[in-house]
């Protein structure tokens, strides 16, 4: 019994101490969130549909979301979150972090990348005064795949966040209930090199200026593979 507790208590520290292993080179981080969107665009079924895209107002890319599980479990990821803007145009990128546990008979570790839409400015704006607990705070439901999935179909696009996995190179409806979404200050303060800056003042940004390369890129990438709805 002795050897099990030890085993759950191994898995919460790691995920307690999960700060100061997670995201400590933020141009790091921006590139794999860059290369987790080119992923998804490029498979040709198994994809976010083209119509909840075309609704959205935001999306959060968290790579390498570690989850890791011996009867108490436990996921946690960082990445960013850009929305568009008044002019259509995607804001400069904020760091977040992705929270969650469980608890069951379980056991394991895995690394998904985990890729949220939200329909509306309201989670948004949550999220960047403090934190939402997906489900509780914002309804989540798990995204439906393929490009064929339209807003006539049965499917309503009726909740705030829509929730996806990537596994084996595949996008897939994931069920995040629980899961708390938080702004990353400190490494706003750092990749921005502005101590005071906030998240609502990064996601009211459409511009470069003052943006590092790497979110450059991220931006580009963002109005490259999800522009501005046509009118």
């Amino acid at each position: 019994m002795s050897k099990l507790w030890i085993s759950v208590f191994a898995s919460l520290l790691m995920l307690a101490n999960f700060n100061a292993m997670a995201g400590p080179d933020e141009d790091n981080k921006l590139k794999d969130v860059s290369a987790v969107l080119q992923d998804f665009v490029n498979i040709p079924e198994n994809a976010i549909p083209p119509a909840l895209l075309e609704q959205a107002y935001g999306i959060a890319i968290i790579p390498s979301v570690v989850k890791l599980s011996f009867i108490l479990g436990g996921r946690r990821g960082v990445g960013m979150v850009a929305v568009r803007t008044e002019n259509g145009k995607w804001s400069n990128p904020s760091f977040l972090s992705l929270t969650g546990g469980s608890i069951g008979w379980q056991i394991g570790a895995s690394s998904t990348d985990i890729i949220l839409i939200f329909k509306s400015r309201r989670s948004i704006d949550r999220i960047a005064r403090g934190d939402i607990t997906l489900g509780g705070d914002a309804s989540v439901a798990a995204g439906p795949v393929g490009r064929s999935v339209s807003a006539s179909t049965n499917i309503d696009f009726s909740a705030e966040v829509y929730s996806y996995s990537r596994s084996r190179g595949l996008f897939a409806g994931v069920s995040l209930e629980g899961a708390a979404l938080n702004i990353r200050d400190e490494q706003n303060a750092e990749f921005y090199n502005q101590p005071d800056i906030t998240a609502l003042e990064i996601l009211g940004r459409s511009n470069n200026e003052n943006l590092p390369p790497a979110g450059e890129h991220l931006v580009d990438t963002l109005e490259r593979y999800l522009p501005r709805p046509q009118q």
